[in-house]
């Protein structure tokens, strides 16, 4: 990793630092170095149709102000260049340059928004393919209002009620005041028909429109600490109808969740700012989805929200200081009903916002959501969940008990704290392969479907080049790398094969391994023992935490795991296996629970009954707490071997049974053990 920057650059160079949001690519330039020549230089993919002449626009970026403790920045608009003619000519929003005239003069936070990307970020969060019973919160019904006369004296809304009760058997609703300036006018614009739509569980008429009208819509999302994904859905079917995602702007303010905690606890009220960012990517969302399905955003009448504890403090306004030590104290773990419109949010002004339940600390409503979809409580199998992301959270149980824990992993799985790591996106490697004998690597990158050594690969990714490396990419990688013999059991790249392969070449006074060649003026993509170590950080915080679940629930061996989230979808659980990440299990019985956790939102949007379910399930899960168990450390010690602490050849060949790979002779294979390790393929 590198030292972390001063705010006020290199004393000795004087160079000026630059970080990128979302990518959380930063190196250090000289004054006058235009932001856009920083991002290429770094590979921060920004669309510059124009060549950098300031022609198109399409170049903009947003100057992050304020002080960034996880960077060492204080980010300010004195630390570029003064706005220039061009810039001025364009209107552009507040906060926002063109980064091929924007010069460095100090150290900054730059954020690349979706619209100037070229190859955009790629959210792996798409709605499973299940269909979810319904029993919607928002219920819509129409009513045949009898005309106001001389003679009867009640008000319209009196006589809307009577209607609903002799019609539709409602009876004692309140009355949301949204309703009321609509009234009038829909009941004389609908010639005395109308359609209201009734929020349930609290009894209350949120809406009314002239006429009959058959369809309102919700929205289900999942607020997660890297992506941000929502599903537009029809409340009376459960069907998904559009569906966006985007990165979580709260980014800038640090990649992991204690560096954004760490950001309120250094400035009182930035829960505002952070809260500000999730509501508003909501908006955005929001907008893009009811675009794309050709509604308007107040046909949103419902919403349901999953995020881990700090997402759904941060969500609802929330301070998550007290989340940032012990006792990890929730301001609130129930579930939350409130108008939409309190968060902030524009959907129907009657719309309401479900929150899920928080279950502890550290586990939070998306784990909640993770439950709801996968119900291992109505199985005897004991089945592992494990929703994979910047804190891994993990539950073990069946129908008898349920346990729960978080793990602190950190980004190193989505690609950050990787030297060549960045977001799945175009460009991104996503699958490598390793010759056990040559030490030569196979490649595919996101968005083409050959593999490096097939013909057309290089004309395919010609657009877009080879960017870096995802997190699926990364797993990979170093695991191939360990049954190559690169990378030996105690995470150590062996130097010795320097001397008989240029792939394996000296960094400093460790190793590398060089995946892509460096080409055009690039730097080439090597992994570096500082990325094995990230990754053995990460899967060993992961592989404890399950331990210590299957420790408290006095098992050896479980019979079922469920890999969650974007990054639990796309990894392959072989090479999940082979590095440690999960416990040994048939392969037969580990897969992918896809977006568990916006499965459980959908849930929830569409069905009250699930709701009520949920909120009593959350109830009977036992937390253990890994920040206080003495446990954690011992088990973290053993994880941090690959796969860990057991004899990793066995304990692969009992898990995998695959065929035997030809065995290299000595000549061919620089460790002896290579090719029994290849088995496991």
């Amino acid at each position: 990793m590198n030292e972390r920057p001063r705010p006020e650059g290199d004393p000795v160079t004087g160079d000026k630092l630059v970080v990128f949001t979302p990518s959380g690519r930063r190196g250090r330039f000289p004054v006058g170095t235009t932001v856009l020549d920083a991002a290429r230089s770094l590979g921060v993919d920004i669309e510059s149709a124009c060549g950098g002449n300031a022609q198109c626009g399409r170049c903009q970026v947003e100057l992050c102000e304020g002080e960034y403790p996880k960077h060492g920045v204080t980010s300010c608009a004195d630390h570029l260049s003064a706005l220039v003619t061009e810039e001025h000519e364009r209107g552009l929003a507040p906060g926002r340059r063109l980064s091929c005239t924007a010069r460095l003069l100090g150290d900054v936070v730059v954020d690349v928004p979706p619209a100037s990307q070229v190859h955009r970020q790629v959210v792996r969060k798409a709605a499973d393919a299940r269909t979810v019973e319904t029993e919607p919160a928002v219920r819509l019904y129409t009513v045949e209002v009898q005309q106001p006369d001389m003679h009867s004296p009640s008000g319209d809304l009196t006589r809307l009620e009577d209607a609903l009760e002799f019609e539709h058997g409602l009876s004692g609703l309140a009355v949301d005041a949204a309703v009321l300036p609509q009234l009038q006018p829909a009941l004389r614009a609908g010639a005395w028909v109308a359609t209201v739509a009734v929020h349930l569980p609290h009894r209350t008429l949120i809406g009314i429109w002239p006429g009959r009208r058959e369809e309102v819509y919700g929205l289900a999302v999942d607020v997660g600490s890297t992506t941000i994904a929502a599903h537009l859905c029809r409340l009376g079917t459960g069907e998904v109808i559009a569906a966006a995602g985007r990165m979580n702007p709260q980014i800038r303010f640090g990649e992991d969740l204690m560096s954004r905690v760490s950001y309120v606890m250094m400035h009182p009220g930035g829960e505002k700012e952070l809260t500000g960012a999730v509501r508003a990517a909501v908006e955005a969302l929001a907008d893009e989805v009811a675009r794309d399905a050709g509604i308007a955003r107040e046909d949103i009448v419902d919403a349901s929200f999953v995020g881990n504890p700090i997402m759904h403090h941060l969500l609802l306004g929330i301070s998550p200081v007290e989340l940032g030590g012990a006792p990890f104290a929730l301001a609130v773990d129930r579930a939350v009903t409130q108008p939409a419109a309190e968060l902030g949010l524009a959907f129907h002004p009657g719309a309401r916002a479900y929150v899920l339940p928080c279950i502890a600390g550290h586990v939070g409503a998306d784990t909640a959501g993770v439950l709801l979809a996968e119900r291992p409580d109505l199985s005897d199998d004991m089945t592992l969940l494990v929703d994979v992301g910047t804190n891994a959270e993990i539950v073990l149980g069946n129908r008898r008990r349920l346990f729960a824990c978080s793990s602190p992993t950190g980004p190193a799985f989505e690609g950050a704290q990787i030297s060549c790591g960045q977001r799945a996106a175009p460009g991104a490697i996503e699958r490598v392969r390793i010759d056990p004998v040559t030490l030569e690597p196979r490649i595919r990158v996101i968005g083409c479907e050959l593999w490096s050594d097939e013909a057309g690969f290089a004309e395919a990714v010609a657009g877009t080049g080879i960017t870096g490396i995802c997190g699926s990419g990364i797993i990979e990688v170093i695991a191939e790398m360990y049954l190559a013999g690169i990378v030996l059991p105690d995470g150590t790249i062996d130097g010795a094969l320097a001397e008989r392969n240029a792939r394996v070449r000296q960094d400093g006074r460790t190793y590398a391994y060089e995946l892509v060649a460096g080409a055009e003026g690039r730097a080439p993509l090597c992994i570096t023992q500082n990325d094995v170590r990230a990754i053995q950080l990460a899967k060993a915080a992961l592989y404890a935490g399950v331990r210590l679940l299957m420790e408290r629930a006095g098992i050896e061996r479980v019979d079922r795991i469920r890999l969650a989230g974007a990054f639990g979808s796309h990894i392959d659980v072989k090479y999940a296996m082979i590095l440690g990440l999960i416990p040994d299990c048939s392969l037969d019985h580990v897969s992918s629970a896809g977006n568990a956790a916006g499965t459980g939102a959908r849930m929830a949007l569409v069905d009250v009954r699930a709701r009520r379910e949920i909120e009593n399930l959350v109830r009977r899960v036992e937390k253990i707490e890994t920040a206080v168990e003495p446990r954690f450390q011992a088990l973290f010690v053993d994880a941090m071997a690959i796969p860990h602490r057991t004899d990793p050849y066995e304990t692969l060949r009992a898990a995998v049974t695959l065929p035997e790979m030809p065995t290299a002779t000595a000549a061919e294979a620089p460790r002896g053990r290579r090719a029994g390790r290849r088995a496991v393929r």
